[in-house]
C-alpha cells in the first residue's frame, strides 16, 4: 500500500554538505525503506528530497539511482522512482542465489582479506549475538558477510551480492519475529570466520554452502506453513 504522508513527515529534514549529500540521502532513504517507514509503492520525489534536504536535484538523482541498484526503489512510469515490493515468494530463491554468489566471492576474496576485514566480521558476530531487534540483526548479518567479500576483485558480483543481501535484510525486518525461530545461533559463523582466518577455502566454502542450504530451507518451510495455513 502506497504511503499517503509525505516525504518530509518520515524524513527529518536537515541540511547537509553538499560533498556527503548524495550518501546521506542514500542512506536516509534506505534505512527508512528497510524498517518499513517507506512501504512499497511509495513515491520518492527528487524536487522533494532536494527541498528536504536543502541540496540541488543532482545528488539526490544519485541516490535514487545507488538505491535502485540495490533494488530497492523501481521506476514506474509517469511515476518517477517508487519503493521496490517485497516480494515474500522470492525470498527463498535469493538463498539459492546467494549460494552461487557468495561462493565465488568468498573464494575471490579470501586470499586478500585483512586482519581488520576478519575483526569487523568478529564484531558483527558479537554484536548479533546479543541483538535482539530484528531490524538490527538484519543489518548486522549483511555487515557480516559483505566484510568477508571485501576482498573478491570483482566489483559487480559485489554489488549482485549486496542487492540480494538488501532483499534479505527486508524479509527479516517484517518476518523473523514470526518465523519463531528463537535467538539466533553463531556457530556457522564463528566457524566460517576460523575457517577464512586458517586460510582454508575449501572448509570456509563448504561451510558456507551449508550455512546457506540451512536457511533457504527455513525460509522454504515458513513460506510453505504460511501458505497453507
Amino acid at each position: 500500500m502506497t504511503a499517503k504522508k509525505p516525504l518530509s513527515t518520515i524524513l527529518v529534514s536537515e541540511q547537509v554538505p553538499a560533498h556527503l549529500a548524495r550518501s546521506v540521502i542514500e542512506e536516509k532513504l534506505r534505512s527508512a525503506i528497510l524498517d518499513g517507514r517507506l512501504p512499497a509503492g511509495t513515491a520518492v520525489r527528487q524536487q522533494e528530497l532536494a527541498t528536504l534536504f536543502g541540496v540541488s536535484r543532482m545528488p539526490v538523482r544519485e541516490a535514487l539511482r545507488q538505491l535502485e541498484a540495490q533494488g530497492l526503489l523501481k521506476v514506474v512510469m509517469h511515476k518517477g522512482a517508487v519503493v521496490a515490493p517485497l516480494v515474500d515468494e522470492d525470498a527463498a530463491e535469493t538463498y539459492d542465489l546467494r549460494l552461487l554468489l557468495e561462493t565465488e566471492a568468498l573464494r575471490q576474496s579470501i586470499p586478500n582479506l585483512t586482519d581488520a576485514h576478519l575483526a569487523e566480521a568478529r564484531y558483527c558476530i558479537d554484536q548479533l549475538d546479543t541483538e535482539t531487534n530484528p531490524a538490527e540483526l538484519g543489518r548486522l548479518n549483511r555487515l557480516f558477510h559483505m566484510a568477508l567479500y571485501a576482498g573478491a576483485n570483482n566489483r559487480k558480483l559485489l554489488r549482485m551480492i549486496e542487492q540480494e543481501l538488501n532483499q534479505e535484510e527486508r524479509f527479516l525486518r517484517f518476518h523473523l519475529s514470526s518465523m519463531g525461530l528463537g535467538k539466533p545461533t553463531q556457530e556457522d559463523h564463528i566457524a566460517l570466520v576460523d575457517a577464512i582466518q586458517d586460510r582454508n577455502v575449501e572448509l570456509a566454502i563448504d561451510i558456507l554452502q551449508q550455512h546457506l542450504a540451512n536457511a533457504s530451507h527455513t525460509i522454504r518451510h515458513y513460506l510453505e506453513t504460511r501458505a497453507s495455513a
